[in-house]
């Protein structure tokens, strides 16, 4: 199968560049004062990239295996349901720290250590199981922000659909629906590495990367995952919160003329903390997201003909936080538990005891 070896030239020489992390620490050292700021800005994130990422990789492997371990044990005072919601979520991240950070970022940082995969003709598949991965871990947010809000606002629907069999229908058919969705990326792309940082990670096939028909199709994969997504979750979380608002304002006048007016309502302590969890969790999604969103679509308008500005660094900054993200979504539900955060002291407890008694 052809493909595209034409370099993209942008507005700095980008592909006439040697963008490995010797090149960057030789012009930053001794050539500083003379570069373009947009080139400082890229040199400089090349080298925190090669102590960002390794660090995060470390990171994202341990939040998340840790968190399916213990939720799995069902330990933490989590309905079954929930349980499923949150180890699917975790499960999703780590795929993404598996094939994004340490199969795709990384080789691209090291490229010299990495070289061997331009010569490996599995970039198709990795681009399917990957697009798949985020699909999930986006889909799965949503799919557990709205059970929260069946939870809080919806209690007629509760007793129906927030059961353990709802919930693994819920996952698998997210799962394979996603699967489905991301098989257009093997056809798009060949079998061999580029190793560059463009969402486009592999060689395209023959007239794909001006095409206005895949390029349709390319946009419409963003509109399904993030940009539908995000507007679901701000949408549910802004039901939820008012719902929520209005009905503890009225709890908590019910509550002053009682004769325990001293005495903290403990179901309003806890709305107001599931209020505050979807709120962050949205934040996190969004925020983290959404540098990421904009460079994607400025690059593919640029591919199109469009004139739009935006600089190129913008894109890694993007990859940094999304990649991000999959440490952090997770942990915005569960750590923040009082039951988990026992369970993570009882593993990091038992495992420093071990290591002793190894010792003695």
């Amino acid at each position: 199968m052809e493909f595209n070896e034409n370099p993209k030239i942008t507005g700095w020489h980008v592909a006439t560049m040697n963008r490995s992390l010797s090149t960057a620490l030789y012009h930053l050292s001794t050539r500083y004062d003379e570069l373009p700021l947009k080139i400082r800005i890229k040199y400089v994130l090349r080298v925190v990239q090669a102590i960002y990422y390794p660090i995060l990789a470390i990171v994202g492997l341990t939040v998340n295996i840790v968190t399916i371990v213990i939720l799995s044990r069902g330990k933490c005072g989590l309905s079954k349901w929930i349980t499923h919601y949150l180890v699917a979520m975790s499960a999703a991240d780590l795929l993404v720290v598996i094939l994004e950070l340490m199969f795709r970022q990384i080789p691209i940082v090291f490229k010299k250590q990495f070289i061997f995969l331009k010569s490996v003709p599995l970039c198709n598949i990795h681009a399917a199981l990957l697009y798949t991965a985020i699909d999930c871990s986006v889909w799965f947010t949503v799919a557990f922000t709205f059970d929260r809000f069946i939870v809080l606002c919806c209690n007629k629907l509760k007793s129906k659909y927030c059961t353990e069999k709802t919930a693994v229908t819920i996952l698998v058919s997210m799962t394979v629906l996603s699967g489905l969705k991301n098989i257009f990326w093997y056809f798009m792309f060949t079998g061999l590495y580029r190793l560059h940082k463009e969402p486009w990670f592999c060689y395209e096939s023959t007239g794909v990367q001006f095409s206005l028909v895949w390029g349709s199709i390319e946009f419409a994969q963003y509109i399904l995952t993030p940009i539908v997504p995000f507007v679901l979750i701000l949408l549910l979380n802004a039901f939820t919160g008012k719902y929520v608002l209005l009905n503890t304002n009225v709890r908590k006048r019910l509550w002053s003329h009682c004769k325990f007016g001293n005495v903290r309502d403990a179901e309003v302590e806890n709305r107001r903390r599931s209020i505050i969890l979807l709120f962050l969790i949205s934040a996190n999604l969004i925020l983290l997201w959404s540098p990421l969103l904009l460079s994607t679509f400025w690059i593919r308008m640029r591919l199109l003909g469009y004139t739009v500005w935006l600089n190129q660094f913008w894109r890694d900054i993007g990859f940094m936080l999304q990649l991000l993200s999959c440490c952090t979504n997770t942990c915005v539900y569960v750590v923040t538990q009082k039951m988990f955060r026992k369970q993570v002291k009882n593993v990091l407890l038992g495992l420093f005891t071990r290591k002793v008694q190894s010792i003695q």
